[in-house]
C-alpha cells in the first residue's frame, strides 16, 4: 500500500512538473511576444510569429525535459539529501534541456522542416530554460518544505529498526533523531550478538535478538531495518537479508568497514555488479565539469589578450640570451601520470645538469630544490619574469591541454615524487595546477611538510568558489613577487 501510494505521487509530481514546463514555455513566449518589446524595443524588435507556430516545439520540450527529469533521479526519496544538491539536480537538467534543445532545433534544421522557415526566436529558447529553472525550484523547494512540515508534527513517516547496538548504531539513532523532518521513527534496537553490551539510552527499546526479528516483523509495522554490524557477521547475516528481501522490507547497512578512512564511499554499478568506491578526491561530475569549463575559458581569454605580452617575452629572451625560447620539462600530474610542462627559458643552457653541484644550497627542506639567488638564472629579464612568474605564462598551454588546471598542486618533477612519503602521494590525486594554496600563502617560505599538508587541505574541502577564492589571491600574491625565486 506503501510503495503503491509513493508510485502514485512520484506520476502526480511528474505530472506537475510536466505543465510547470509548459506553462514556463507559454509564458516565455509572452514576455518576448508581448512584454519585453514594450520595455526594450532597441534589444527585442517587435513581436514574434504567432503561437501556433511555436506550439509544434512544445511535445519536443516535454520529452527532453520529462525524460531529463526522469534520468537525473529527481523522483526518488530525498528525505536525507541536501536542499541545494537537489537544487543543483534541476540546475542540471535545464541546462541540459536548453542545450539538447537549441541543438535538435537548429542542428537539423527542425523549423525550416515544421514551418518551412527560419522562425524561433533565440531569446525566447533562453527565456523557456530559464523560467523553466525558475518553476521547478520553486516546486521542489515548495515540496520540500511542506514536507518537511508534514513530517515534523508525526505524519508520512518511516518505521525503522536498527540491528545492532554499537556506537555506529547509537550514531545513526541520533541522527535520526535530531532530523525528524526526515520522516523516520526509531522502533527499537536489535542486537545480534546476545544482549547490549551497555545500556541503551531510556528513549530506545531493546526489542530481541536477530533471532526474533521475524518476530517483530510479523506482529508490527516496519518499513526499513538498518544494519550496524562488523563484515565479520555480513556472511552470518545472508539469511536474514534474503528473508527480510522477500518480505518486502527495505534494508541498508552501515559502511563502516573501515571507520579510520577519510574517503567518500559512493555504491557504483559495473555490468550489474555492485561496487563500493572509496574516493579521497572530489567525484561530482557536475561541479568537475564547471572547474574544466572554467579552465578553458579564463586561459583562453588570458591567452588571447596576452598574446602581445606573450610574443614580446619571447622575443625579448631571443634577443638578449639566444637560444631556446621555451624550457621543455618532464612532471608529474594526475596520479603520476608525466607530461611536458612549458615555460619561458630563464636559465642558461644546461642548467638541468648544474643541479647537482647546488644541492647544497638547497633552501627547502625535504625533496623539493629552491634557490632565491639561483646562479643559473639568466640575466635581469630573466630574474623580472620569474619574480612576476611570467615565465609561467606557456603554461596555460598545458591547461588547455588538459594536462594541468588553473588552480591545484603544483606539478613536481619525478624524482620529487620518488622520495615522497606515502601520505604525500596523495596530492597527486588531484590534476596539477598553475596556483594553489602554497603559491599565495609565500610560496619559498613555507616549509615543504606544511606545503604538502596544504595541497591536502585543497583537495578535501576542493569547491568551485575555493578555486575563485585562490584565483582572486593569486593576482595580489604574484604582482607582490612574494616568495618568487
Amino acid at each position: 500500500m506503501l510503495k503503491e501510494r509513493a508510485r502514485l505521487l512520484t506520476l502526480l509530481i511528474f505530472g506537475v512538473d510536466l505543465l510547470l514546463v509548459t506553462a514556463a514555455f507559454l509564458l516565455a513566449y509572452w514576455l518576448r511576444d508581448t512584454l519585453l518589446p514594450s520595455l526594450a524595443p532597441a534589444l527585442f524588435h517587435g513581436e514574434l510569429y504567432p503561437l501556433r507556430d511555436y506550439i509544434p516545439f512544445l511535445p519536443l520540450a516535454l520529452a527532453l525535459w520529462g525524460g531529463l527529469l526522469l534520468w537525473s533521479d529527481t523522483y526518488s526519496s530525498h528525505r536525507t539529501v541536501p536542499i541545494l544538491e537537489e537544487a543543483w539536480g534541476i540546475v542540471r537538467v535545464c541546462v541540459y534541456g536548453l542545450v539538447a534543445f537549441t541543438l535538435v532545433i537548429y542542428a537539423s534544421r527542425l523549423d525550416e522542416l515544421l514551418l518551412g522557415q527560419d522562425k524561433i526566436s533565440r531569446a525566447w529558447i533562453a527565456l523557456f530554460a530559464i523560467l523553466s529553472c525558475i518553476v521547478l525550484l520553486a516546486e521542489k523547494v515548495g515540496l520540500r518544505v511542506t514536507s518537511r512540515y508534514v513530517r515534523t508534527k508525526g505524519f508520512n513517516y518511516r518505521t525503522v529498526l536498527i540491528v545492532g547496538t554499537n556506537p555506529t548504531a547509537l550514531g545513526i539513532a541520533h541522527s535520526i533523531d535530531s532530523h525528524r523532518y526526515w520522516g523516520f521513527r526509531i522502533l527499537g534496537f536489535v542486537s545480534h550478538d546476545g544482549q547490549p553490551r551497555s545500556p541503551l539510552p531510556r528513549r530506545y527499546r531493546h526489542l530481541g535478538k536477530v533471532e526474533d526479528l521475524h518476530h517483530i516483523i510479523d506482529n508490527q509495522p516496519v518499513d526499513d531495518v538498518i544494519f550496524c554490524v562488523s563484515r565479520q557477521d555480513l556472511d552470518r547475516l545472508e539469511d536474514v537479508f534474503l528473508s527480510l528481501e522477500e518480505r518486502g522490507i527495505r534494508t541498508r547497512f552501515a559502511l563502516n568497514f573501515f571507520p579510520h578512512t577519510k574517503a567518500q564511499v559512493q555504491l557504483e554499478e559495473l555490468d550489474g555488479l555492485p561496487l563500493l568506491s572509496f574516493s579521497t578526491t572530489p567525484t561530482n561530475p557536475f561541479l568537475l565539469a564547471m572547474k574544466r569549463s572554467l579552465d578553458v575559458a579564463i586561459s583562453t581569454l588570458i591567452l588571447f589578450l596576452g598574446l602581445p605580452m606573450v610574443l614580446a617575452i619571447g622575443l625579448l629572451i631571443k634577443l638578449t640570451s639566444g637560444g631556446e625560447v621555451l624550457f621543455r620539462q618532464t612532471r608529474c600530474g594526475l596520479n603520476g601520470r608525466r607530461f611536458t610542462l612549458y615555460k619561458f627559458r630563464t636559465m642558461v643552457a644546461g642548467a638541468e645538469a648544474q643541479r647537482e653541484q647546488l644541492l647544497h644550497l638547497n633552501e627547502m627542506d625535504g625533496p623539493t630544490f629552491k634557490l632565491s639567488r639561483d646562479p643559473r638564472v639568466d640575466g635581469h629579464l630573466a630574474r623580472f619574469l620569474r619574480k612576476f612568474s611570467l615565465d609561467e605564462l606557456p603554461q596555460l598551454w598545458n591547461v588547455l591541454r588538459g594536462d594541468m588546471s588553473l588552480v591545484g598542486p603544483r606539478p613536481p618533477i619525478p624524482e620529487e615524487v620518488a622520495q615522497y612519503l606515502p601520505w604525500q602521494r596523495r596530492r597527486l590525486s588531484m590534476k596539477p595546477g598553475l596556483t594553489c594554496l602554497w603559491q599565495i600563502s609565500g610560496r619559498n617560505g613555507v616549509d615543504f611538510n606544511r606545503w604538502m599538508e596544504m595541497d591536502l587541505e585543497y583537495i578535501d574541502s576542493w569547491s568551485p568558489l575555493l578555486d575563485l577564492k585562490i584565483l582572486a589571491k593569486t593576482i595580489p600574491a604574484v604582482l607582490s613577487g612574494r616568495g618568487a625565486s
